[in-house]
Parts: C-alpha cells; structure tokens; sequence
C-alpha cells in the first residue's frame, strides 16, 4: 500500500511539507467492499500481488482481515497494513488510517482502493504468500538493510534518468562501505548520502518508525529553502496584509476566505490534511465540506466577478480532498488526470496501465463556473499540485500566476528496513489528461503569468506581485452578452460574475491590495455590482 509520511502522504515534501503545512498529522491508506465465503466464485480469501508498488496482500477469516507485505528481490518484510471488518463485506478498517475497500475485478482480480487517495491498486491472486514473507527472521544485519533499501529504489523510482542519476553506480560505490560491523549512525549517513543527489521532497529515511525515531533524513529541492515558523508567520502576515479585510477561516485555519473589495472571491488553502483534531479522513472531508458550502452559497456564485483560489503555500495531503474543491468549481464532469505506477522491477519505463480520476461536479449546492485564478509557487507542493494539474481541465480554463510548483506529485510509498528503520520514495506519475503524454515531476506545472512568490523583496515591501495580477485580469471585462447558467440545479439565469457582463465592470476600478473604497458614494457603487467592501463585509 501506498504509505505517506503524515501518517500517509508525507504531505509532500517530507520536511519541506512538514515545514509548510506546520505539524499537519494525517491519516492514512485506502477503500474497501465486497468478499464471499471461502472457496465460493468471486471470494476474496486468499494471497493477491498489486501490479505496481511491490506489495502481496493477504485476505482471511473468510474476507475480514486484510495485511500487506513489502516485497522486493532482496526480500519481504510486513508491511503497515492489518485492517480488519466486522464481516465479509464493507470497508476494512485501521486505526489512524482511512478505509479500503477490496472488491472483485474478474478471475483472479480485484481492485483495491484508498479512501483519501486518487485512483485505484490492480490485484492478482497468486498461489501462496511467498517463502520469503513467511520467514520470522528476516536478516538483520547493515548489508542487508543496504539490499532491501538500495533493491526497492531500483524496483520503484521512477525518476533516475530524469535526475541523471545512475543507481546502479551508486551500489557499485557505496556497497563496499557496508560490512556486518557498520555503526547504525554509519549506515544512516550512507543511506542518506545515496538519495540525497535525488533532491526529490517525496523521498525520506528515518531510523525508527512513525513518531519513534531520533533521526530523519528528507529531500528536497535544491532551490527551495525550508520554512522556518518565522518565515510561515511571516508569509502568513504578509498575505493577510495583501488581502486587506479579514479571512474567515475553517479547518484548524487551513482553509480560509474573503470577498475581496472590488467583487473577487479570495479562497486560501494551505494543506489538504489536518482539517480536525479527529485527524481522519472522514472528518476531514466533512470539514471541508462544511467551509466549501460557505464559501460557494447561491448568493456568492450569482454575484462574484471572479475567484481567486491560493495555493501558494499548500504543503499537500490527501489528493482526494483537492478533488473536492475542484468538484466545486465545475457543472461538468471531466478527467482530472491519468496516474500509472512503475510496474517493471527491471524496466524503469514501464508503468501500469493509465487510470483516468475524474472530477464530478458538486451536487449539493452550487459550483461556480466563471473565471478562476491560481496562485502557486514552489511551496505549492504534492496534493497541492495535483489540485493545481485538476484545475487544468476545467472549462473555462484558470489562469495561473506565480512560479512553478515543486514538481512532486507520486504518492509516497512507505517502506520498511529489516532493522526496523523506515523509508520512502514515490513511484508514481500523474499524467496530463489532454495530451496522455506529459508529466510535470522534478520541474513542476509553470504559470500562465510569472511574478515573484513570497521573495524577499515582495515580503518587506508588502507587495504581492501574484494577488495584485489575479484581481487585475479577473477585472478584465470580456465583450459579448451575459451568458446564462443554471445555478445549484436550478432555472438558468443572466450571470453578472467571472466577466462575462461588460456591464459589470462599468464601475470605476477600486485598489484591492490594503486600499479598499471608504467613501460612502464608493461603498454603493461598488455594492450595486454585487461587491463588497472592507466596511460592508458578508455574513
């Protein structure tokens, strides 16, 4: 199973995520549904291989525990999955993790899924749990960590040729440095210094497991600094000041909003993850539910000119809950973008099969349709990435104005050493789903429009190049007459918002950066084509 560093995800880049999304916890893994009695057609008991991820999963007592194992050439070791259900049927359960659900594909298929994950694992029945997953004793020893830990790269990682990197030469050099006597503190420094020249956020190596360990290795891009909780405060102070009225906020003050002066909607996310004290997914996606329904009420979407969604400073999380906030910014389905796997222990350019993920538009209230800005930056990272590449599909297209993601986006699989130490890596790429070809790891999605993000120039002269951009082209009227749609499933109407009303904007322009209108005369105009000001917030 795909494992992330959070408790799952990693947020993204290990540290670096950690860092952004400011001890942001997390839950966990996966889907479930669907087993029959023992030897029955269609029954789940019994030994299945993931295509991809380098997992074997176990199903018995007649469908109601679920265990994986972590397979390589080097060997196998149990994995973190041991969830269980009440009968044969439903979705297996694990404390701190989200629910999988496990359900027939065909002869000897089934197809695995994670509840706070995109898309879905592939499983074949195989025989029996290899030898090596039954041995109680695994080998130990420092050689034998440096095996599994070197074998499960050269098995999973899909990124060497793009990073230049020749692992096969990294064993040939670090190899001979391990014997039977290395220190523990010896062999973490060489582990390390294997992935290292990789500066990929999704990798990490710890020397102990979940929050036990004295010792953490993440990577990262050269080019992008560690948040400090100085420089957090700093940022976050810095776009409170560039919006200029006060955010309304949800989430443990990870989703935030306000309606601009001048009639743009301002939407702030800084993780997908972390949203309750509850830490699970299901809580989770409640609570962003509870801030989406606030924020798009049928006022709001018959009145905003434009919205403005940032996700500058987003370490990441579950991509499931991106999802949903692109659910809201759509009246029709289409696919957010395809995700395959490395599936080739000798072949690195071999993936699973392309799973499509859609998004589906929002049912239970209204969405928004108009004009969407997207501020991103190199701390956008891992889910807020995939949100970002979600967005891309959507009709009308947004703009994106900043600088280019961080350029991680695989799921993190988490993995274990024989000396108890834990591990991980990405081995996945999200696919660009209008051409079927085109990934954007290592170098990120690049903006429409570039400006300074979060410099050091921008945050002591309180400027914010990227919001400054999105309010000016979301004013921007468009010609032609208003269109009409229908709003929350109801009768279609003229729509004032998203420009496309030249009429809407014959008002004159306001300054939205810290210098809202204050005159009574300029209060009234700006209220008569559905904005606010400072002195006239929205309930």
């Amino acid at each position: 199973m795909t494992t992330r560093v959070r408790g799952r995800r990693g947020a993204a880049t290990i540290v670096l995520a950690t860092a952004v999304t400011l001890a942001t916890v997390a839950g966990a893994t996966a889907t479930a549904a669907g087993s029959r009695s023992p030897g029955s057609p269609g029954s789940l008991d019994g030994v299945w291989r993931t295509d991809g991820y380098g997992t074997v999963v176990s199903v018995d007592q007649d469908g109601r525990r679920l265990r994986s194992y972590e397979t390589t050439a080097a060997g196998c070791l149990p994995g973190d999955m041991d969830a269980s259900r009440p009968h044969a049927d439903g979705p297996f359960r694990q404390q701190g993790e989200a629910p999988v659900t496990l359900t027939a594909a065909g002869p000897g298929r089934a197809r695995m899924g994670q509840a706070d994950d995109a898309g879905h694992r592939t499983l074949r029945r195989i025989a029996a749990l290899p030898a090596a997953c039954r041995d109680p004793h695994p080998a130990q020893d420092p050689r034998a960590v440096f095996d599994t830990f070197w074998q499960t790269y050269a098995e999973n990682y899909p990124f060497f040729a793009a990073r230049g990197i020749d692992w096969q030469a990294v064993r040939d050099r670090y190899r001979p440095r391990v014997t039977a006597r290395t220190t523990p503190d010896e062999l973490f420094a060489v582990l390390q210094q294997m992935i290292e020249p990789l500066h990929d956020g999704h990798t990490y190596l710890k020397n102990g497991t979940g929050d036990d360990f004295t010792k953490l290795y993440a990577g990262h891009r050269a080019d992008t600094a560690t948040p400090t909780r100085e420089s957090i405060a700093r940022i976050d102070k810095a776009v409170a000041h560039a919006v200029g009225v006060p955010l309304r906020s949800w989430a443990q003050g990870a989703v935030s909003y306000a309606d601009l002066p001048d009639g743009t909607g301002y939407l702030r996310i800084t993780r997908f993850e972390g949203y309750t004290k509850d830490g699970t997914y299901e809580a989770d996606s409640a609570e962003l539910d509870r801030a989406l329904d606030a924020v798009f009420t049928p006022e709001r979407t018959a009145s905003l000119r434009g919205l403005i969604l940032d996700l500058r400073f987003n370490g990441g999380g579950s991509d499931r809950l991106g999802l949903r906030v692109a659910e809201r910014l759509t009246d029709r389905p289409y696919t957010a973008y395809l995700k395959h796997a490395r599936n080739g222990p000798q072949n690195p350019g071999s993936f699973t099969p392309a799973e499509p993920v859609p998004v589906a538009p929002h049912r239970g209230g209204p969405v928004w349709t108009g004009q969407v800005a997207v501020l991103t930056g190199r701390l956008t990272i891992s889910a807020g990435e995939t949100t970002t590449q979600a967005l891309m599909g959507r009709t009308p297209a947004p703009v994106r104005i900043g600088e280019n993601t961080q350029g991680s986006f695989s799921d993190v699989l988490g993995r274990h050493l024989p000396n108890g130490w834990t591990f991980g890596l990405p081995n996945e790429e999200f696919v660009d789903a209008r051409d079927g070809r085109t990934t954007y790891d290592i170098r990120g999605i690049a903006p429409d429009v570039a400006t300074p993000v979060f410099t050091e120039e921008e945050l002591a002269s309180g400027r914010d190049s990227a919001l400054m951009e999105a309010t000016r082209r979301l004013g921007q009227p468009r010609k032609g007459r208003c269109r009409t749609r229908g709003v929350s499933g109801g009768s279609s109407r003229p729509v004032r918002g998203a420009g496309n009303c030249a009429s809407y904007h014959d008002t004159p322009a306001f300054e939205v950066l810290g210098a809202a209108p204050r005159t009574p005369e300029a209060v009234r105009r700006l209220q008569a084509v559905g904005g606010r000001s400072h002195s006239s917030p929205r309930p």
